[in-house]
């Protein structure tokens, strides 16, 4: 995000930045921005699908630095794109290059800078069990941020490139240089080695008059504005050295900037503008759109951190958020996307891309039966499909998704959802998800949503038994460190099984969207601990393990063994209308995957239905689209290797 090239500009002048002891002061964090930086920082596995406890980690001891110092944290989230149509066009620039990013990932096995799917959901999670400030937005964040910023007379923190053309008191911290992990004491105090970057350093360097930064911004060119490349770099003096391209059209441009210095910004903007030719009414005003961008309004977040007042609504949202929503999305209760702008205004979703062979359908669609009842409950059938944007294959595309309100969800209304009855809004969330009560009896209580997901995931993945059975005991050594905090975060690298990640992958989008779907409906099944439910490259590990031992052999432990049959014996019963068979729960899931794999639906079967079908154990309409791979692709892959190898060569070729 931000002003393009503006942070290399910035790298090469570093005489820019101060050398400052940070301490004993608030600080104004873009949470988005951290979360991401975190991730990708800490050299975590980003193809398995998600190191989340090893991430929670890095966040805790960040946020314990923090503490240490002195230092007082704001955490501010972003709730959705806004209202430009050309920052929307950014974002399917990079969801589409995250599509590429991510199948070459999966084939290649390199780092693709693909954040994993629950990673909002940990953080936000940390934050919270810490007791750190945390607010969500209605729309982007920026301008939230800055005014806050503005407000306190504190710095921001982010790598964020707008920050650098807000005229903050305060100033920024860049990310890449707040050296948290190098904690010094010194004379019995802590601090935080950093460096501070301020508009007016930035403007002396480069002599212009700081009102100008946003004209530089907007004719730079940002997420808000596309400009046809100006040649601004013909300022620049002759027999310079050379420079980078883009570097040399910033610098000329804050060289013609410099010289304005008498005019007006409105003078100048527009002499800007008529330098470039054949600039058309439609860049002009974007142009002029992008320079307002960087205004900073007064704050509307110190109320909500001072006496916890919700943020007030745009006008454009006022018809379609009841109050307890709009309390509950900017306190963060309602988890990382589930309820953001372009959701509430637009009827639009991004779907998250995860690491997987384009030639595997998208992972979002097993879960997609489970975001129709989601949409009804928040949108109501009334106005119309929810447009979806998801891959198919190497493509981002649109998929137009009809909401649900039907079953038990009929009764319910958005705006008293708070008042309704328990019974029935966890009847709403288990029928969404093919399940009864009685099946979730015997497990713990904050393990019923996974289990309950993982039932669903079984009935239209239809999993290898060895990746279910990992999943579980991943679950269950999770449950039981995090009893004692004893998680071990380091599991052995390995060559990515492409073929099981995306069956997890499909686990990992259920889990997603049907947390969502517990969260709107207040939280009928307790929320799960995120960072100790799903560790990926130990389900990999102990998928290969389980090829030459049994579960009981790697467990070893009484405790283990009886948290793990008794999650195995809930989801061999992932169907509410089948009778329970005898026998013991492995003997039942040999029986029950059997069943599975043994009795596909064909390719014509599956994607037939509409509106018409039902699903298998569901009293509402399939959604069609197919949700199985070959089973017999699979077995032949795990028979013969080398040809699955091909197969995956083959795809990315």
């Amino acid at each position: 995000m931000g002003v393009k090239g503006l942070s290399s500009l910035l790298e090469g002048n570093s005489q820019i930045y101060q050398d400052i002891r940070f301490r004993y002061s608030k600080l104004v964090m873009d949470g988005n921005n951290l979360a991401y930086h975190l991730y990708f920082t800490s050299n975590l596995d980003q193809n398995h699908g998600g190191e989340y406890l090893a991430y929670q980690v890095q966040v805790r001891a960040l946020f314990t630095a923090l503490s240490d110092c002195g230092i007082k944290p704001y955490v501010v989230m972003d709730g959705g794109s806004g209202t430009s149509d050309i920052k929307v066009d950014t974002l399917m620039d990079r969801a589409r290059e995250n599509v590429w990013r991510a199948h070459g990932a999966a084939v290649v096995g390199r780092r693709g800078d693909i954040l994993p799917p629950l990673i909002l959901s940990v953080f936000e999670q940390t934050l919270r069990d810490m007791e750190v400030p945390l607010v969500k937005c209605f729309g982007e964040a920026d301008c939230e941020l800055a005014a806050l910023a503005s407000e306190w007379c504190c710095p921001v923190l982010s790598t964020d490139s707008d920050f650098y053309i807000y005229d903050l008191p305060a100033g920024l911290l860049h990310l890449d240089h707040f050296e948290w992990k190098k904690v010094v004491k010194n004379l019995g105090r802590q601090y935080i080695p950093c460096k501070r970057y301020t508009t007016s350093r930035f403007c002396s360097t480069f002599k212009i008059d700081r009102h100008l930064l946003p004209v530089f911004a907007s004719l730079a060119g940002n997420d808000y504005v596309n400009l046809r490349e100006m040649n601004w770099a013909r300022f620049l003096p002759k027999g310079g050295p050379k420079k980078n391209k883009k570097i040399a059209n910033l610098e000329g441009l804050l060289r013609w900037l410099g010289s304005r210095t008498d005019e007006t910004t409105e003078a100048t903007l527009t002499a800007a503008m008529a330098l470039i030719p054949d600039m058309s009414q439609q860049e002009k005003t974007e142009v002029q759109r992008a320079k307002r961008e960087y205004q900073i309004p007064s704050s509307s977040l110190l109320g909500f951190f001072s006496e916890g007042t919700a943020l007030p609504l745009p006008a454009e949202m006022l018809s379609c958020v009841a109050e307890w929503v709009r309390a509950s999305l900017t306190r963060g209760e309602l988890g990382a996307d589930v309820l953001d702008y372009d959701m509430l205004v637009y009827r639009r979703k991004f779907l998250r891309i995860q690491v997987e062979r384009s030639d595997l359908e998208s992972s979002f669609r097993t879960s997609q039966p489970i975001r129709q009842v989601f949409y009804g409950l928040l949108l109501g059938q009334e106005g119309g499909e929810v447009e979806e944007w998801d891959r198919v294959g190497l493509k981002l595309v649109r998929v137009m998704v009809q909401p649900l309100v039907q079953g038990a969800a009929q009764t319910l209304r958005l705006d008293s959802l708070t008042q309704a009855d328990l019974a029935v809004r966890m009847q709403v969330c288990l029928e969404t998800l093919g399940v009864e009560e009685e099946t979730l009896k015997g497990v713990p209580a904050h393990l019923r949503l996974p289990v309950a997901v993982t039932c669903y995931w079984l009935r239209r993945v239809s999993p290898e038994p060895k990746i279910l059975k990992a999943l579980l005991m991943v679950m269950v050594q999770g449950e039981l460190n995090r009893q004692s905090w004893q998680g071990d975060t380091n599991h052995i690298t390995q060559s990515m099984d492409c073929v099981m990640a995306h069956s997890l992958n499909q686990w990992q989008a259920c889990m997603k969207d049907a947390s969502q779907l517990n969260q709107l409906l207040c939280m009928p099944l307790p929320k799960p601990h995120f960072a100790w439910l799903y560790q990926g490259r130990l389900v990999h590990q102990l998928q290969k393990q389980l090829q030459e031992s049994e579960p009981e052999e790697i467990l070893q432990d009484v405790e283990f063994m009886s948290l793990y049959r008794s999650l195995l014996e809930a989801v061999i019963q992932p169907d509410p209308k089948a009778n329970r068979r005898s026998g013991e729960p492995e003997a039942r899931l040999t029986a029950s995957m059997d069943h599975l794999h043994l009795n596909p639906l064909d390719e014509e079967e599956e994607e037939l239905g509409g509106a018409k079908g039902l699903d298998q154990g569901l009293d509402r309409p399939r959604v069609s689209v197919k949700t199985r791979y070959r089973t017999k692709d699979r077995k032949d892959q795990s028979r013969n290797p080398e040809l699955g190898r091909k197969q995956e060569k083959g795809g990315w070729q």
